[in-house]
């Protein structure tokens, strides 16, 4: 896998923040990651007119800038550099896009807010912009990663879901199990006895993962599951199903294809990216 050396973790004030700077010091300290940067984006076309003569005086660039100092310098406790940068843009993902490329980014820190819509960065737009991996933290996460669920299609494209468990295998010793969740084509389902079905399309998968592990050449321990969705959303399912697990993070890749499954299409992640996880989602680019 590529090597993470720079981390940027995207804060907005709100209490997940607190979350995702002991994550990101995790993840430094697991990672020997070389700097995070701490980004934050002043919306001051937000601010209303009402308070544009409160503030005029007021350089909300230090103030902010200090808070947010003060609060990594008192929760990260990785031995990594890091530092906090300020910037006013209408437009966060531009803003995050940005920095992405300018510092070299590998991975980006973002909150899951999606029960509180509208109030955070996390949208699929941003999940297409960023050319690095994303790593989505829900604002209950623990900064500890001992059960890990990759996801796979058995396409090529999933190939870098398993160097990045493999890598965090190596680094923390966590189990992983590779899932695949299938749906059978509506359009075949009718013709094919009930009976016979499941069994047949889990035998086939069960092959076809054994060729893909030997092929990919995954080198530490690995399990896997083959999950039927049962006319259950593919994201959903996937969703249901690692929660109740109590899976501590997701891999999953940003694109991919299958013809009984649809997990790491663009539009499936997307679409898991966006649901309200209570577990840490890692999309790899």
């Amino acid at each position: 896998m590529t090597e993470i050396k720079n981390i940027l973790v995207a804060l907005d004030l709100s209490d997940i923040d607190n979350t995702l700077i002991e994550y990101a010091s995790f993840i430094a300290e697991t990672l020997k990651v070389k700097k995070v940067y701490f980004v934050h984006n002043i919306k001051k076309h937000e601010i209303s007119e009402l308070f544009e003569e409160q503030l005029k005086d007021i350089n909300l660039d230090e103030i902010i800038g200090n808070e947010l100092n003060d609060k990594v310098e008192e929760i990260f406790t990785s031995s990594t550099d890091w530092e906090v940068l300020i910037s006013e843009d209408p437009y966060s993902e531009s803003l995050i896009n940005y920095i992405v490329n300018k510092y070299e980014i590998q991975l980006s820190l973002i909150g899951n807010k999606n029960k509180s819509r509208g109030t955070g960065v996390v949208s699929g737009k941003l999940l297409r912009m960023l050319k690095c991996n994303i790593l989505s933290i829900p604002k209950n996460a623990k900064p500890h990663i001992t059960t890990i669920w990759a996801g796979t299609d058995f396409s090529s494209a999933s190939n870098k879901v398993f160097e990045v468990a493999e890598n965090l295998q190596k680094t923390i010793s966590a189990k992983v199990k590779a899932v695949h969740v299938y749906n059978v084509p509506v359009q075949f389902s009718p013709y094919i006895p009930k009976e016979n079905l499941d069994q047949k399309i889990e035998n086939h998968l069960k092959e076809k993962f054994g060729k893909f592990i030997k092929k990919a050449g995954y080198k530490g321990d690995l399990t896997s599951e083959i999950i039927p969705g049962k006319g259950t959303g593919v994201a959903e399912k996937l969703r249901a199903k690692a929660e109740a697990s109590k899976v501590d993070l997701i891999i999953v890749g940003d694109k991919g294809r299958n013809t009984f499954s649809s997990l790491l299409v663009g539009s499936v992640t997307e679409e898991l990216f966006n649901q309200d996880l209570e577990i840490p989602l890692w999309i790899v680019k």
